[in-house]
């Protein structure tokens, strides 16, 4: 059981995640969803890119000093422009689980510009660059009828640009000099040993490697010595290993991303899926030596087990990355934009939106005259923290117009959500349960929601703010239960309704992610304000 008091345990999550004083780092590196990992080393900067689904903006961008302590940086895919409504939600259609999926990013020297390359929905392959990481990042290419699935990226001694992309069948293509179409591909590698995917590709003296994964026991390994078109000899870097014992319960870490600090070291960064997907696909950090012929040796504990704790990568856990208020702390939009850690579920619309110094005000953007979450736009998303944490909103209900529906929700395929419902003159707090989605139906919605509980809410003044709060248990060991409570000052919660079970099936692919709603099932005209968003790490 959760514990319901408002304690905040900041220093918990730095026990978890690595302290300012440690020497050591502890794993998972990031407690959050961040799976599919593409790592790479600027300089003495390193990058992560990561996939997102039908979260918008996408491919989220993570940047570290030490492979340990991270923080979002910005997107590389800055809206869903992918040729379909349903990526707007738009015209009763939905892109749950589709989008942006493992896909390449990486930093050209020679021309000075960031690529990200990723194939969406199976059919096209988009090209973004930009001049700096933190954008304005710009689609240049789109590649009709042409997949690179599960895409990695080498640029080479020579500048050339090699994608290795497939499944079971991988292949290597290289892009024209600009980096913006394709050029000369062939197949590298035809699978002896079942389906594999998630390549990623890289050269180390003088010798090509593609690592490719077996969901979820193996993470093989291709080597060529006679350049990128091989032929490739196999080999293994991990075989149904267990994850750290933090992650119990979870499967093998695998899909990940090799990448060398300033000093020469290498280090190989997996994702842990934790419980399903309740938790989400959390990353997971290795070093790695290179044997007398060239193979990878990574570093696991007794029992083929991934190292629960390693000494830090670089320095020594000076800097405190995972306190970074990106990854948890409050959020009051200080700045009068929304910061890096937030996407909205599918593309928002944007003139619905006002983001100022103090405040995020949602108009209505979606009448949902069924009362379906799932299909409203503007929905802002936060990913959760785990093992465990909670998330507070302070909400402005002021102006919410008859029909509306707003607060705060654990979004996934099985969803639950705290908030006002408002019927004509009257306004209700409602504990809402049993939304859920049909995996084998395109997402489509099979059950909109029960009121579990309401309690009638202040109706003078248009200055009305009440404090919503989550509590979560994510981890793969605990039980999956949330709590919904609400507040008048910030202080003394009240739990509304009974716990929620979050769901963990695999096919939605995206763990839970803490979501902020305002949808008419009337007509548009109403909005509601956040003021604050508070994330922090909580016990079990």
């Amino acid at each position: 059981m959760i514990a319901r008091s408002l304690l905040f345990l900041p220093l918990l999550f730095m026990a978890i995640c690595g302290s300012k004083a440690s020497t050591s780092f502890q794993n998972p590196v990031i407690f959050n969803d961040l799976a599919d990992i593409d790592l790479f080393r600027v300089k003495d900067t390193f990058y992560y890119s990561a996939s997102s689904m039908h979260f918008s903006p996408g491919a989220p961008i993570l940047q570290s000093q030490d492979l340990v302590n991270w923080k979002y940086l910005g997107h590389s895919v800055p809206s869903l422009e992918f040729n379909s409504p349903a990526y707007n939600l738009e015209d009763g259609m939905r892109a749950y689980a589709r989008g942006v999926w493992a896909s390449a990013m990486r930093f050209r020297q020679s021309n000075n510009l960031w690529y990200w390359v990723g194939c969406v929905d199976f059919n096209a392959t988009y090209i973004y660059t930009s001049s700096a990481v933190t954008g304005p990042w710009e689609q240049k290419t789109v590649l009709d009828g042409t997949c690179l699935y599960d895409c990695g990226l080498l640029i080479d001694d020579d500048d050339a640009m090699y994608v290795t992309h497939g499944s079971t069948v991988l292949s290597v293509t290289e892009l024209t000099s600009d980096g913006l179409d394709l050029g000369e591909t062939q197949i590298i590698y035809n699978s002896t040993v079942g389906y594999v995917e998630g390549s990623r590709m890289y050269k180390r003296n003088g010798s090509y490697y593609i690592i490719t994964v077996q969901p979820t026991n193996g993470q093989y390994i291709l080597k060529s010595d006679n350049g990128p078109w091989g032929p490739y000899d196999f080999g293994v870097i991990l075989n149904n290993t267990s994850p750290p014992t933090s992650l119990k319960g979870g499967d093998t870490p695998h899909q990940g991303a090799l990448v060398d600090t300033l000093d020469g070291q290498w280090y190989y960064m997996a994702f842990v899926d934790v419980n399903g997907d309740s938790t989400g696909r959390v990353p997971v950090l290795s070093s790695l030596n290179w044997d007398e012929n060239g193979w990878p040796v990574l570093t696991l504990d007794d029992g083929n087990t991934w190292p629960q704790s390693l000494p830090y990568p670089v320095g020594s856990g000076a800097t405190t990355g995972n306190s970074d208020s990106s990854l948890q702390g409050k959020d009051t939009f200080a700045t009068g934009k929304l910061d890096s850690q937030w996407e909205w579920n599918h593309n928002p619309d944007m003139k619905r939106v006002t983001v100022t110094p103090g405040e995020v005000r949602l108009s209505t953007a979606t009448v949902s005259k069924l009362d379906d979450i799932y299909q409203a736009r503007n929905t802002l998303t936060h990913r959760t923290l785990g093992p465990a944490s909670e998330a507070i909103i302070l909400l402005d209900y002021g102006n919410m117009a008859d029909g509306d529906r707003a607060g705060l929700a654990l979004l996934r395929d099985s969803s639950a959500w705290i908030g006002i419902r408002k019927d004509g003159d009257v306004s209700k707090l409602v504990m809402r349960n049993d939304m859920t989605m049909n995996s084998t139906d395109n997402w489509s919605t099979i059950t909109y929601g029960t009121d579990e509980a309401s309690i009638l809410v202040h109706q003078t003044g248009k200055k009305r703010n009440i404090y919503l709060r989550v509590v979560g248990d994510f981890s793969a060991s605990g039980t999956r239960e949330a709590q919904f409570s609400y507040s008048t000052d910030g202080t003394h919660f009240a739990a509304l309704g009974q716990n929620f079970t979050m769901a963990n099936d695999w096919q939605f692919f995206q763990a839970y992610r803490f979501a902020i709603f305002n949808y008419a099932t009337k007509a548009l005209g109403g909005s509601v304000g956040l003021k604050e968003f508070s994330l922090y790490s909580v016990p079990v």
